[in-house]
């Protein structure tokens, strides 16, 4: 592919017989970033986040207050990455150009911009399941998903620490996954409020969840029991979710509090043109990172 882009390479533009040229202004994919991740400005090269353990219960009164400890947890460093794009064209193709395609190359850069933009996005579940670093560094040094889940307090993690499944998706699974999540515990294997209510899933399981979430009466039986996951969960269907099977549950109020986005330089455009060989280039850039600090706010299946 030539570069920069020359009227010998793209002669269809510039034939006055072509009456119609049709080029790469397909419809966007929906975002669902910014459903995912709290989105934030940075002002820094990087974001540091670090965990303060819960309060132990209270204890009966017997004269003298107990005064609790609490834990120092686990620390999350957010790292920002740069990232570029661009496009050279050759003056005369510019100017003969008879569709007015390269008038409008900023938008293909912008739309490369937001494909790429949830690509990286969706690598938090794409990734869910390995200790991922592409972003971030998290000191638990722990899979989001896992069933190996520490804590700095010295509580037991036997049980309420495992945010890992590996069922395929079925309302019998959801429910499972359901109980386990609400189940988790926290840094002192303390009860804590999980409210599971987002069901994330590939294009692939759609039908799948559709008919999990969307039967009034219990899926795939002649029984009228009614179905205990009707409207109770939000399905997040994402195209950049890359495996198949694999699906995730969420606590949505929870995730918010807990996935950040770090926006350190939004997109921005640039335009010049060379003075010697007539070429004028357009560039993009932009710079961000993620994290998450805690994952008691999903469950992910890891389908084989």
């Amino acid at each position: 592919m030539a570069n920069p882009m020359t009227s010998g390479s793209f002669a269809d533009l510039i034939d006055k017989r072509v009456t119609k040229l049709f080029f790469d202004e397909y419809k966007q994919l929906p975002s669902r970033k910014a459903e995912l991740f709290s989105v934030e400005k940075s002002n820094d090269a990087y974001e540091k986040v670090s965990e303060v353990g819960t309060v132990g219960n209270f204890t009966a009164f017997t004269g003298t207050v107990t005064y609790q400890s609490q834990n120092q947890g686990y620390d999350t460093l957010a790292t920002h990455v740069e990232f570029a794009n661009g496009i050279q064209i050759e003056r005369k193709l510019y100017d003969d150009d008879r569709h007015g395609v390269w008038e409008r190359r900023p938008v293909a850069l912008a739309q490369s911009a937001q494909r790429s933009v949830e690509i990286d996005a969706a690598t938090l579940l794409n990734n869910a399941f390995s200790v991922d670093t592409t972003f971030y560094s998290n000191t638990e040094n722990v899979a989001l998903c896992s069933d190996s889940h520490t804590t700095t307090s010295g509580a037991s993690t036997s049980t309420g620490f495992d945010n890992k499944t590996t069922a395929a998706l079925s309302a019998t699974s959801l429910a499972a996954a359901r109980v386990q999540m609400v189940n988790f515990r926290g840094d002192q294997a303390e009860r804590i409020s999980v409210m599971p209510d987002s069901l994330w899933i590939p294009p692939d399981l759609y039908d799948v969840a559709y008919e999990i979430t969307e039967s009034m009466g219990k899926p795939d039986t002649a029984n009228n029991n009614r179905n205990v996951h009707y409207g109770k969960y939000d399905i997040k269907e994402w195209n950049f979710l890359t495996d198949t099977n694999n699906w995730f549950l969420t606590d949505s109020r929870m995730q918010k509090q807990w996935v950040v986005w770090y926006d350190r330089v939004p997109l921005e455009f640039a335009f010049a043109e060379e003075l010697d060989n007539l070429v004028a280039k357009w560039r993009a850039y932009m710079r961000y990172s993620y994290l998450w600090a805690n994952w008691r706010w999903i469950l992910g299946a890891s389908v084989s």
